[in-house]
């Protein structure tokens, strides 16, 4: 079970709301993926939308909660600004916390998201921090009481998988708090891998709204991280630099 807060989830796969072509499209895809959360842009959210054309219309809220996001905020003020709008449109205490430092990567502005953190933190949000995977960063956020830490795989959106496994490795053995692959999955296999590292869930949105057949991907991506997921717990074999016969010829038959 998936632990944030006072949150708890069967599913350890999360999912984005947009790039769809369509709020059906989107609806269909987080039911095959099984998700039990989605995050939502709160600045792309229209609350005066009429009724059965707004994104809120197409989430099955007995089934899956909201992780509103700061997306779109460059400096801590407005990121604590956005998840206060956000809890009170909203009622949840979930807040997934992104300053952005930079225009062209997205990448993380790790001294603003420390700041909005403790801030939010300070104001009884259950906080899942966007940041770089830096080990000594996720750390300062864990020690900062955020519910969980979601280090990038590799730029949002580009698809490119896990560019630096070994740090991830590193977060996972360095904090107690679940570790949220997010950002630059772009494969199933690439979410197998993550949770094969350790990591306790995998948030993805573009590999699943651009892929050709996005149902039927969002079905393998559940998949992939319920593989992973068992595979880790069951412990892989050891890697020999020789081969060792799966069928030793001890006892054998002449």
């Amino acid at each position: 079970m998936l632990k944030l807060g006072d949150h708890s989830f069967k599913s350890r796969l999360i999912v984005g709301t947009g790039r769809y072509s369509s709020f059906e499209q989107m609806q269909a895809c987080h039911e095959a993926s099984g998700t039990e959360m989605v995050t939502v842009a709160v600045r792309r959210v229209d609350l005066a939308a009429a009724e059965g054309q707004s994104i809120l219309d197409f989430i099955d809220s007995e089934r899956i909660k909201l992780l509103p996001n700061t997306s779109g905020c460059y400096t801590p003020e407005d990121a604590v600004m956005t998840a206060q709008l956000a809890r009170e449109a909203f009622g949840t205490d979930l807040i997934k916390v992104e300053v952005i430092g930079c225009d062209r990567t997205l990448f993380p502005d790790s001294e603003g998201t420390l700041e909005a953190c403790r801030q939010l933190v300070a104001d009884g949000f259950t906080v899942l921090p966007y940041c770089m995977d830096d080990p000594v960063l996720c750390q300062r956020l864990e020690d900062l009481g955020c519910a969980a830490v979601m280090p990038l795989a590799a730029p949002i959106g580009s698809g490119l998988g896990l560019r630096n496994p070994t740090n991830l490795r590193i977060i996972r053995e360095l904090v107690e708090i679940p570790v949220i692959v997010d950002a630059g999955i772009g494969t199933p296999s690439d979410a197998t891998a993550a949770m094969e590292l350790g990591a306790d869930a995998v948030l993805l949105n573009t590999a699943i709204a651009g892929a050709g057949d996005p149902v039927s991907m969002a079905s393998a991506f559940k998949l992939a991280v319920e593989a992973g997921k068992l595979a880790h717990d069951s412990g892989r074999m050891p890697m020999k630099l020789y081969a060792t016969a799966s069928s030793p010829l001890d006892g054998r038959f002449v």
